[in-house]
């Protein structure tokens, strides 16, 4: 029987086997940054729940913050990755989805027992939702490229920004009371359905890629001032940037319908849409 099964030593020489391939550092960097703002939308519920309002506030602002780093960070690594993706989702949907609403519950809406709840639940879901659609929509080969000029519904970072817009008004010493409760109720469900409706929302994303020289100067100027402003004023700013934001969404329905009779009126008349042995019109 010991011939069958002779003593083995391994050599010691033999290089070891790697159960996993190495990682590059580029693509944790993105997944490092997701992580702190995760952290920041976690700790603002317990500032919330021990009456820590304000902090709590800066927080869910620093975490947008670094929303909009992370993919910027990511593409200029060239560290995206599915799983950096997925990571983001997630994080969105707790500092952006699950947060602010528990900071308006804890805030306000408890005053008006179950019914301020389920305008919690109703948020939440609605922000889970609008972040699964925007990430089916990712994959749409078919879409049109002046499209990803405008996103589908309100994004998860300005729900959450402008849903705590009685915050805003509280810190700059408007009284708001139980009295208040029904009108911020109804303002966050306003909010949740602009976030799962089709409403266009322009999202600047091509902003900037290209600044022309005699303007890089000003925007300097104007990028310090509005930080200065943000750092000194942050509840006046805060209360602003949310006034703008939500007047300028007509601006974005009707710019979204401009361009889509553009494109209408372009393809109805490209030599594809003329039938075979017809003239196209002239061109105007």
């Amino acid at each position: 029987m010991s011939d069958l099964f002779p003593p083995f030593a391994p050599d010691p020489n033999e290089p070891r086997k790697r159960l996993f391939k190495p990682v590059p550092f580029r693509v944790i960097v993105p997944n490092i940054i997701t992580l702190i703002a995760l952290c920041l939308g976690l700790t603002a519920i317990r500032l919330a729940f021990e009456g820590r309002y304000e902090p709590a506030v800066v927080a869910i602002v620093v975490a947008a913050l670094l929303d909009g780093v992370d993919g910027r960070v990511a593409r200029l690594l060239k560290g995206t990755s599915r799983f950096g993706a997925e990571l983001d989702s997630l994080a969105d949907f707790v500092n952006f989805g699950v947060t602010p609403a528990l900071i308006l519950y804890s805030f306000l809406l408890h005053e008006l027992k179950a019914i301020g709840w389920i305008a919690v639940l109703v948020f939440a879901i609605a922000m889970v939702l609008r972040l699964a659609r925007f990430n089916v929509m990712l994959d749409d080969p078919h879409r049109p490229e002046w499209k990803k000029n405008f996103f589908t519904g309100m994004p998860a970072p300005a729900g959450a920004l402008t849903s705590m817009l009685p915050l805003y008004l509280s810190f700059l010493g408007f009284s708001i009371g139980p009295a208040v409760a029904p009108l911020a109720l109804v303002y966050l469900l306003g909010l949740a359905f602009l976030m799962v409706s089709t409403i266009p929302v322009y999202s600047g994303k091509t902003l900037g890629l290209k600044v022309p020289r005699h303007w890089v100067l000003p925007i300097f100027v104007l990028s310090v001032a509005v930080f200065g402003l943000l750092v000194n004023f942050p509840w006046e700013m805060l209360t602003g940037i949310t006034i703008l934001f939500l007047g300028s969404i007509p601006l974005s329905v009707m710019r979204y319908r401009q361009l889509a009779r553009a494109e209408a009126a372009k393809a109805a008349f490209s030599p594809q849409s003329v039938p075979p042995g017809e003239e196209p019109p002239p061109a105007a």
